[in-house]
């Protein structure tokens, strides 16, 4: 199952909304066959397992054991069923890592191959399946996408200079990082004077080549079309209290009178099938999403040689569980979960 999730992983940033999941082929404790998820629309990790078995090895997999991250499915989608492959190969014993939540599979494919006879084992290593697919869970459980709050601090707790200038805190590996994080997730987002101050592209850069769709909180309208943000037809999302309607590659969608911000956009990310949301700033765009209680993880960056003394405080979390901590030259990087999500 370990090696099931190395698989899984490399299909990160390609294959959403799909999950990531990886399958092994298993006869007499020797791996004859493995795949994974390589891309949304594109084979199933279960058909590139079996298609990987040599000529050779064909007539093993009728007495072999099948092991996958998440439940195989049982619908008929971009792909047909995997639960009908693994019957057709007459493979006697499947070990699944956890169901899926999606409600078209949900302990369907299970059922569908236990009625076939198989032998089916649930729930091996069933956290550390959650964890690989925790924004395909959040998604399908909680109905919103998973939330990511990300920022960089200096060592004494700034994230700008006090006439909210931006300050280089981060140094050049932690930022390499950054973009590849940006890279495996569906939107990023950050609030008007973020937008306008900073003037981000809100992409990927240093060679990752998948772009997050890009979100601006711009209640007003106020932010120039010049913004950097607007420069290519990425897709990009303006949550406003103005206007609805479709210019081009931006999408201005009107949050109504009386109507909470924050719950819109996550109604409307949901629509979308849009699993996943970074949130990089600034301040005040952060702090609402910890007080609305609306995030999963938080990444903080500090800087622990830069001292700015006077500035723009960083956001405070609340309740928060420190997860995992690693050192990155001058920038120690904290994860922090949200244990009331």
């Amino acid at each position: 199952m370990q090696r099931c999730m190395q698989l899984a992983q490399l299909g990160a940033g390609n294959v959403a909304p799909n999950p990531m999941v990886g399958a092994v082929l298993v006869y007499d404790n020797k791996i004859i066959g493995e795949g994974y998820h390589q891309q949304y629309g594109a084979a199933h990790a279960e058909v590139n397992c079996f298609n990987s078995v040599s000529p050779a090895n064909q007539h093993l997999i009728n007495a072999s054991t099948l092991y996958v991250s998440l439940e195989p499915c049982n619908h008929f989608g971009k792909t047909p069923p995997c639960a009908d492959l693994i019957i057709q190969h007459r493979v006697p014993h499947v070990v699944i890592g956890s169901r899926d939540p999606f409600a078209a599979v949900d302990g369907k494919g299970i059922a569908k191959l236990r009625a076939a006879g198989i032998i089916v084992t649930e729930n091996i290593l069933q956290p550390e399946v959650f964890n690989l697919n925790k924004r395909f869970f959040t998604f399908h459980t909680i109905k919103r996408p998973w939330v990511l709050l990300k920022w960089a601090q200096t060592a004494d707790g700034y994230i700008a200079a006090e006439n909210y200038k931006r300050l280089a805190i981060s140094n050049a590996y932690t930022n390499r990082y950054t973009h590849q994080l940006r890279s495996t997730e569906a939107a990023i987002l950050v609030g008007f004077k973020t937008a306008l101050l900073d003037d981000p592209m809100l992409n990927s850069r240093y060679g990752f080549s998948n772009h997050p769709v890009r979100i601006i909180i711009d209640e007003a309208l106020q932010l120039p079309t010049t913004a950097a943000v607007f420069a290519n037809t990425a897709p990009v999302i303006v949550i406003n209290r103005v206007t609805e309607k479709q210019e081009g590659h931006i999408h201005y969608a009107k949050v109504q009178e009386g109507v909470s911000l924050l719950l819109f956009l996550m109604k409307l990310l949901y629509n979308k099938k849009l699993l996943s949301l970074i949130v990089e700033g600034g301040a005040h765009t952060l702090q609402s999403f910890i007080d609305a209680g609306l995030w999963d993880e938080a990444l903080v960056i500090n800087n622990k040689t830069l001292f700015q003394k006077k500035g723009i405080s960083a956001p405070t979390l609340h309740h928060q569980q420190l997860t995992n901590e690693c050192t990155i030259e001058s920038d120690l990087l904290s994860t922090y979960k949200n244990p009331l999500a």
